[in-house]
């Protein structure tokens, strides 16, 4: 399943407020690793920026006067996440500006287009009960560099969320080696097993020194193999 890591950034905190999605970024990986493939566009809002939250992305309405309505890239976007497992930290706050976009232009909400949702927050606290766990804290934690992350911003933060997520979850891929190997243990000694077993059989000699050892334990000691051999002949 191909995995997108998605980041927004908005004019404000609520999109119940009617506040909007001014940036959405979003990054491909397969196979745990980033591919060249990624979505990005800084949209026009239509209407004012709250001060606090310009000061967190440093975007400001002016920039933003040129740039595309979410209506116009809703569909690439939509394409783009498709059936994939889409990965965000605080993933409830990006759905809920995401499903406040499409049901303002009538599209289906995230839940219906993506295979799953994976909110990384979730995972790094109950990985990390009691301690911060913002997309910094976890950079500094797994010693990820995010010298360039002086704003926020929806590309970078969803590539550094991409490396944070991989170096969250580098356990699985260490157990699914250790799963591995005993597979490959066992189809060697199943190549073994189908090899011809040689057997050699005793000669005469053999035999008779063979006997002739037991009939001399038999005459000093109490002699279960003997016994065995006496019970097969008479059987």
């Amino acid at each position: 399943m191909r995995q997108i890591f998605l980041d927004t950034e908005t004019t404000g905190l609520y999109h119940a407020q009617g506040h909007r999605v001014i940036e959405v970024a979003a990054v491909e990986v397969i196979n745990r690793r980033l591919t060249k493939q990624h979505f990005h566009y800084y949209l026009n809002p239509d209407r004012e920026i709250d001060q606090g939250a310009q000061e967190v992305h440093g975007i400001s309405l002016e920039f933003l006067q040129d740039k595309p309505h979410f209506a116009d890239i809703a569909n690439e976007l939509i394409a783009f996440i498709a059936d994939s497992e889409l990965i965000m930290h605080n993933a409830p706050f990006d759905v809920g500006f995401l499903n406040r976009e499409f049901g303002l232009i009538e599209q289906k909400p995230v839940e219906a287009i993506t295979a799953k949702i994976t909110d990384t927050l979730k995972i790094a606290k109950e990985m990390r009960p009691g301690q911060r766990n913002s997309l910094d804290a976890l950079c500094k934690h797994y010693g990820i560099d995010n010298s360039k992350r002086t704003l926020h911003g929806a590309l970078l933060d969803a590539e550094l969320l991409a490396d944070v997520y991989m170096a969250m979850t580098r356990g699985q891929d260490s157990l699914m080696m250790e799963l591995d190997k005993p597979q490959q243990k066992n189809s060697d000694a199943i190549q073994e097993i189908k090899q011809p077993v040689l057997v050699k059989l005793a000669n005469q000699a053999e035999i008779s020194a063979h006997d002739e050892y037991i009939a001399s334990l038999a005459k000093s000691s109490d002699c279960l193999w003997a016994k065995f051999e006496a019970k097969a002949t008479e059987s």
